[in-house]
């Protein structure tokens, strides 16, 4: 190659794009997208979003995003409907722009219960919110701890599930059981392969609580199936929406002799009476995520709120990277150092 041909080729490079990772954030949970940005070592990349007079949402990107791989932070949480047409706003303006690929990273999903028919003549919304996602424009979701799994096969489009388990390990590990023993309690049924996990990585034994739910967010603990006299439980659930179930059962565990009881959960819904509930129940403490902003002004000491950034922040880095994201569905994620 001669020297002509070098420099040619130098000026080319020059003016190659660059195309680095386009970090974008809804208003649903801005904080979270300050901390993910933080661990990625970049910023926010500036967007207008704001509402007409009659509610209806405006979206206009500031800087050009064409061959640019996107990634949008907007959890689907309160307000549920408003959160979400935002997302779907922001896909299909980031669309229009022409990006290389739009990740909609959805900490928490939204609709994600109604997940089949529990009887005639319902909806499955969290299908029908993949194909709102699809069709606005996301190439990718990089979702957290869906309330159950099978919701990935709603997608035609790539989808990474990742979990909070090794944020919640961190803290359940740390936990002075003052020489008693520690034992996982899945507050159902449903649970109980979540909560094995748990189990397993801080080494404790399971229990589980059988309840029975007659009727939209309400459920009564029946019986405990397995030993919690004289220890220290932990429960670990996906979800506390109005808290009742949870607050029922740790009033069972203490009835049966339970020692003290700890609350562990991903996503911090917290609607309706729940912090009044957790304020009131038998427990010692509650540990939850930032994947939902805990937006009440006075929240209960008890209360914890750990972050799941760094978590999501590696996902990100390595799908853009074009990196294996399945050592976090295996709970192995190494921690950048500081």
């Amino acid at each position: 190659m001669n020297s002509e041909t070098e420099l040619q080729l130098k000026r080319f490079e020059k003016i190659l794009p660059t195309h680095d990772i386009k970090l974008f954030s809804g208003r649903s949970n801005n904080a979270l997208a300050c901390e993910i940005a933080q661990y990625l070592g970049t910023t926010l990349e500036p967007i207008t979003i704001k509402n007409f007079s009659d509610g209806e949402i405006y979206v206009q990107i500031q800087d050009s995003v064409r061959g640019d791989d996107v990634f949008i932070v907007q959890p689907v949480c309160d307000p549920v409907n408003e959160n979400l047409m935002e997302l779907l706003i922001l896909l299909d303006a980031f669309k229009r722009a022409s990006a290389k690929s739009v990740t909609a990273v959805i900490p928490y999903y939204g609709y994600a219960r109604q997940d089949r028919k529990a009887s005639g003549r319902e909806a499955i919304t969290a299908k029908l919110v993949a194909d709102l996602l699809t069709q606005a424009g996301a190439t990718r979701v990089l979702a957290m701890d869906l309330h159950t799994g099978q919701i990935q096969g709603f997608f035609n489009i790539l989808v990474d599930h990742i979990y909070a388990t090794p944020v919640i390990v961190k803290y359940v590990k740390n936990i002075d059981t003052q020489g008693s023993e520690l034992v996982c309690v899945s507050p159902d049924m449903g649970g109980v392969k979540r909560t094995r996990a748990l189990a397993k990585l801080v080494g404790a034994p399971i229990a589980i609580i059988d309840k029975r739910r007659d009727k939209h967010n309400s459920a009564i603990a029946c019986n405990i199936i397995g030993d919690v006299k004289d220890k220290v439980c932990v429960m670990f659930d996906d979800i506390i929406d109005t808290a009742g179930t949870i607050c029922e059962a740790s009033r069972l565990l203490v009835e049966q002799g339970a020692k003290e009881v700890y609350v562990c959960a991903v996503h911090p819904v917290f609607s309706g009476p729940a912090l009044k509930r957790l304020e009131e129940a038998p427990i010692k403490e509650v540990i939850v995520t930032n994947t939902i902003p805990l937006k009440d002004t006075v929240i209960p000491e008890k209360i914890k709120q750990v972050s799941v950034a760094p978590l999501l922040g590696e996902a990100i880095s390595r799908i853009h990277d074009d990196k294996s994201v399945s050592s976090l569905f295996g709970f192995e994620i190494e921690y950048k150092k500081d």
